[in-house]
């Protein structure tokens, strides 16, 4: 009879990052994704044509994207790095469209759609698992914001920037990450006196981009590393605290 102890793991377990980069339109995050070691594109929308990069066709069903990950699954390639741009445009149009046109209304009524939908989201995930664990690929997954109403309990309601996904992929994909990272502008807020003792607020750019790896009101955010809670949006500055594969 083998001794069970023999099974265990010992140690950190040195797998390359899966990573979630979030924020709003041309601020960089494709550009970004593409310096990461050999990166390979799965394109779920337009975007790509100005960077230099390679990539599968664009996919116009899950099904593309499903065979794209089973392509670098089972092929021989040297990339190092799998791009998914932009994940929320995988779940809607293309697992939402896919979903519901294998099920009638009534089969995806009560939230049973959405919860279909999410199951599909995860076999996708599971998917980029098996490339990160057996291909040692890097995974870094773009996302645009939205802003939406947060309930919490400890305080009156506010809003806050996460990735624009329904809610059961938004947690779903929270969880799995290893590092979310908001993308936002350096914003400085000014007040000016506009007389009869009456003051605006402006919200001024400096054009420094930066990525957020720490929760706050504002956004949302984690990380599975020691990373600061906020970083310049360069790539030289990731690896020094994500253990990036190169």
């Amino acid at each position: 009879m083998s001794d069970w102890r023999e099974k265990l793991v010992v140690g950190k377990q040195e797998l390359p990052p899966r990573i979630c980069i979030f924020g709003g339109h041309g601020i960089g995050k494709s550009t970004l994704a593409s310096q990461f070691p050999k990166p390979i594109f799965i394109s779920t929308e337009d975007g790509l044509s100005s960077l230099d990069v390679v990539s599968f066709p664009r996919a116009e069903t899950v099904d593309d994207v499903a065979q794209a990950i089973r392509t670098l699954i089972k092929e021989d390639h040297d990339f190092k790095t799998v791009v998914v741009d932009s994940v929320d445009w995988l779940v809607e149009p293309l697992v939402t469209s896919d979903i519901e046109s294998k099920h009638d209304a009534k089969e995806l009524a009560y939230g049973k759609g959405q919860m279909m939908i999410a199951e599909a989201f995860r076999e996708l995930l599971t998917g980029l698992d098996v490339l990160r664990k057996k291909r040692d690929m890097n995974v870094v997954l773009i996302a645009h914001a939205s802003i939406v109403r947060y309930e919490d309990p400890r305080s009156e309601p506010y809003d806050r920037y996460q990735p624009k996904l329904p809610n059961r992929c938004n947690a779903l994909l929270q969880e799995w990450v290893d590092v979310l990272a908001f993308a936002g502008f350096r914003i400085i807020v000014k007040k000016s006196d506009v007389g009869f003792n009456n003051s605006v607020t402006r919200g001024i750019t400096t054009g420094e981009r930066l990525l957020h790896m720490v929760e706050n009101p504002a956004y949302v955010a984690k990380n599975r590393y020691a990373c600061p809670d906020t970083i310049p949006m360069v790539y030289e500055k990731i690896i020094e605290s994500i253990p990036v594969k190169q």
